[in-house]
């Protein structure tokens, strides 16, 4: 019995080096694109790295939910191929183990990889996607503080340049000047003695007040000119404005249903978001079924190593996603429920992985 417990800590402690290694690398590839877009944050934009660190946290469940299954797969995959390829496998299954109880302690690594995987599915990317918006919010306030220097044409978002004169240090500006070209058919030329950044948290806008100015503009017309004062004006901008804008929010399972019963369930684009939403489930599954597939076909390319262990893996993660591009496109072809376009490759994946232990355990 304690020989057994210290097999399988063994065995599970095989698993954790090359999932942590193979999660960091997917984890780093994923967000390549965007370390490029923070680090210009930090570098061109001036803004803090406490809040570029906010962002990277932010973002890092999304990414985490799409890594954490290839990292599955490639760690079962690399322990048993080492495993097999020292001969550490043939002397367990002489002491009469079979492969199947060789399997438990990777079934425990599976359901914990499943579990995660489930949690950051169904609440991770939710909350991220909400604290998203908060940290863009606050980034292009600061961002629109930091660019706005004096004695320099700034344009903190597109289309609106903003010129604010050269004082000394310590003294407040004299006034600023708002080129607002938003709306192409009629630009607007703002000039105001004063201004303030304000939040507007409830809508995700970022305001300037301005204070005792006037308005320059000219509809789209040759021979017309309007002129307004003011004595408080706020020139709002919205946060999907931003390069930094959250991603559009999910519509809900009964909003789908309802634009899908009213088209008679032809809608594409509803059949895909169906279809997204079984897969919340659906694809923390495939994380189980990946992992466990990983000990068979280790075992067959024992002698890939690291790297061809991770190339395999990342080999049968493509072939899930073709699967999947398929499917999506066999459902709003109306060849398949979106239900089974979210399952179809898990089924499949799953007979693989149950014919592969059967071969594997035969021999």
């Amino acid at each position: 019995m304690i020989l057994r417990t210290l097999l399988d800590r063994y065995i599970f402690t095989e698993l954790l080096s090359p999932f942590g290694l193979s999660l960091g690398a997917l984890c780093f590839v994923m967000l390549t694109r965007e370390l490029l877009r923070l680090v210009e944050l930090l570098v061109s934009k001036g803004v803090g790295l406490w809040a570029v660190l906010k962002v990277f946290a932010t973002l890092l469940p999304s990414f985490l939910v799409l890594t954490l299954p290839i990292a599955g797969i490639i760690a079962s995959i690399t322990a048993f191929g080492r495993l097999s390829f020292d001969k550490e496998l043939v002397a367990m299954r002489a002491a009469g183990l079979s492969l199947f109880r060789l399997t438990q302690p990777v079934l425990l690594f599976a359901i914990s990889v499943f579990g995660l995987t489930l949690i950051l599915s169904q609440w991770g990317q939710p909350w991220s996607s909400l604290n998203l918006k908060k940290v863009a919010l606050n980034l292009l306030r600061d961002q629109l503080v930091l660019a706005l220097e004096r004695g320099a044409f700034n344009e903190p978002i597109p289309n609106i340049v903003i010129y604010i004169p050269d004082t000394p240090s310590g003294q407040p500006a004299p006034g600023i000047f708002i080129s607002d070209e938003r709306v192409r058919e009629e630009p607007r030329i703002i000039v105001a003695e004063s201004y303030q950044v304000l939040m507007d948290a409830e809508h995700d806008q970022v305001a300037l007040q301005l204070v005792n100015g006037v308005i320059h503009s000219r509809p789209d017309v040759v021979d017309q000119y309007q002129q307004v004062s003011f004595t408080n004006y706020d020139l709002k901008m919205n946060l999907s404005q931003s390069g930094y804008a959250a991603t559009e929010e999910r519509p809900t399972y009964a909003s789908i249903l309802a634009t899908l019963n009213a088209t008679q369930w032809k809608d594409q684009q509803a059949l895909r978001r169906l279809m997204e939403h079984y897969k919340d489930l659906a694809f923390p599954t495939a994380s189980l079924v990946f992992c466990l597939m990983g000990v068979p076909v280790g075992i067959v390319s024992k002698r890939s190593g690291r790297m061809g262990g991770f190339a395999v893996g990342v080999l049968i993660v493509v072939a899930y996603y073709i699967l999947n591009i398929a499917c999506e496109f066999l459902v709003t072809t109306l060849w398949i429920s979106p239900f089974a376009g979210a399952w179809l490759p898990n089924g499949l994946f799953t007979l693989l992985t149950i014919w592969l232990f059967w071969n594997m355990s035969r021999e």
